[in-house]
């Protein structure tokens, strides 16, 4: 599930991989800019993107299977992985390392975050799904597509060392 892969990476991130942590922490300058550009780029995408006219046809082949086939999905996923990196190195995150309580804690708290933002977000989509309509869709769209551009704006400025 998307909260377990999303741990994964927090760990690899908090416990280990001190060579890659040091490299990130270098080009910190670099991903910051990149990783805010391409936040704005995918800003833009979502803020223009139309709503889907029909919902997606839906196939169960078990707990099991979808459990394990979207713990896959995520831990293959280049953007999780990226995500991971620009936002670790973008927030400073990386150069803490050595302390195992604040991994742990680091690691806990993604874990828990995605976990939430996952219930939250599948129980809404659960309650509200009949009550959401095509404009619904459009503002929600709008409003997603400012914030990831909001983000872009402040990895490109933290990477310049503006902020």
């Amino acid at each position: 599930m998307r909260p377990r892969a999303d741990a994964i990476y927090g760990a690899i991130a908090a416990f280990g991989l001190s060579l890659i942590t040091a490299f990130l922490v270098q080009q910190q300058f670099w991903l910051g800019w990149r990783g805010g550009l391409f936040l704005c780029y995918l800003g833009v995408r979502t803020f223009t993107a139309a709503p889907a006219a029909t919902a997606a046809a839906i196939e169960s082949r078990g707990l099991f299977s979808a459990y394990s086939s979207t713990l896959f999905l995520t831990l293959t996923n280049p953007m999780t992985i990226l995500s991971f990196v620009a936002i670790f190195a973008g927030a400073g995150l990386a150069a803490s390392s050595g302390d195992s309580v604040a991994a742990l804690l680091l690691v806990a708290g993604v874990f828990a975050g995605s976990a939430g933002w996952w219930l939250l977000l599948s129980g809404g989509v659960s309650l509200l799904r009949n009550a959401v309509t095509a404009q619904a869709l459009r503002w929600i769209n709008w409003l997603a597509g400012g914030v990831i551009v909001a983000f872009g704006v402040f990895a490109i400025l933290h990477g310049l060392e503006l902020l």
